[in-house]
């Protein structure tokens, strides 16, 4: 497994972290197994959210710590809020309130990061930065990010942030895959009237890369806005052809050479798996071992249906 440096904390996190989205559906013996196969391949990420199965998937996870003595300090644990009723809140009141809850279902006095899960369009980043601080202050949170924002959110963001100083965004979780490429597209399509040219994300990928800011990739195996998986669909019957042959060159499975091309991108990059099977969960982390060359990873992007200018 490789890390990265998680910000400004001193904390190195894995690659590849465990969402547990899913986790939900699952009994405590299940859900244990799935994060006994994370740690058993070198991940200490877990990513969470206060609406994954209305709050279910944190309180199993609450009690996989209570099952194991001394996870807690191994493991760096991350959940967003904001998604409520049909809308988007980053209020200072919704949002010391959701961390609250969190740390209840969790069983934890702090979580490592706290993301605004989605951009609220009625945001006041000041509002926000006082939240913010007094989680921090208050040792409930010790580093923030957000989720789906781009560059001119997280920057009106970032501005009143510094003007007070103490926190900043460490990470912004973004979709991206093989299959759902705007960010990247913008960028090899500049100056060209090709639609992978229509500016979508802002330069968010470049942003995030001068900011220090962590790339965590959500649905690295989805195509399109939760349109199914790519890996043996007919439809992506080029891609997979290459992903089989890159598989078996480095001895690894197709999804692994998926997740790699993600890691290969020079950001800090992060992967969150979106699976709870154990050996899915083992075999994925093959993925930080595998250095794809710039040939191999143009090669990727083209087989999924994208052309060069």
């Amino acid at each position: 497994m490789k890390y990265i440096e998680f910000g400004n904390t001193g904390r190195e996190v894995s690659v590849i972290g465990l969402g547990c989205m899913r986790m939900a559906d699952l009994d405590i013996s299940d859900a244990e197994k799935a994060v006994n196969a994370a740690l058993d391949s070198g991940m200490n990420f877990f990513d969470h959210a206060d609406i994954y199965g209305a709050g279910r998937s944190e309180e199993l996870f609450g009690q996989v710590l209570k099952r194991n003595p001394g996870l807690r300090d191994r493991i760096f644990i991350q959940s967003k809020c904001a998604i409520r009723n049909g809308m988007y809140d980053f209020s200072r009141e919704h949002i010391l309130s959701s961390v609250d809850g969190i740390l209840k279902r969790l069983g934890v006095e702090r979580i490592d990061c706290l993301l605004l899960h989605r951009p609220d369009a009625l945001m006041d980043p000041d509002e926000v930065t006082s939240a913010f601080r007094e989680l921090k202050s208050s040792g409930k949170v010790s580093s923030f990010g957000v989720s789906n924002m781009n560059r001119y959110q997280m920057e009106m963001l970032g501005c009143a942030m510094e003007d007070k100083a103490s926190v900043t965004i460490t990470a912004d979780q973004l979709q991206m895959s093989l299959a759902h490429t705007p960010m990247i597209d913008e960028g090899i399509n500049v100056n060209t009237d090709f639609d992978g040219a229509v500016v979508r994300a802002s330069g968010t990928l470049e942003y995030c890369r001068m900011r220090n800011i962590i790339v965590q990739c959500w649905s690295p195996l989805q195509k399109g806005f939760f349109k199914g998986v790519f890996i043996g669909d007919p439809e992506y019957a080029e891609l997979n052809k290459v992903l089989d042959r890159l598989a078996r060159e480095f001895s690894v499975t197709p999804d692994a050479i998926a997740y790699a091309w993600l890691l290969r991108y020079p950001a800090k990059m992060q992967v969150m798996l979106g699976t709870m099977n154990a050996d899915r969960i083992r075999s994925a982390s093959a993925a930080a071992s595998v250095d794809l060359t710039r040939a191999q990873w143009y090669e990727l992007y083209r087989s999924a249906g994208n052309s060069l200018p």
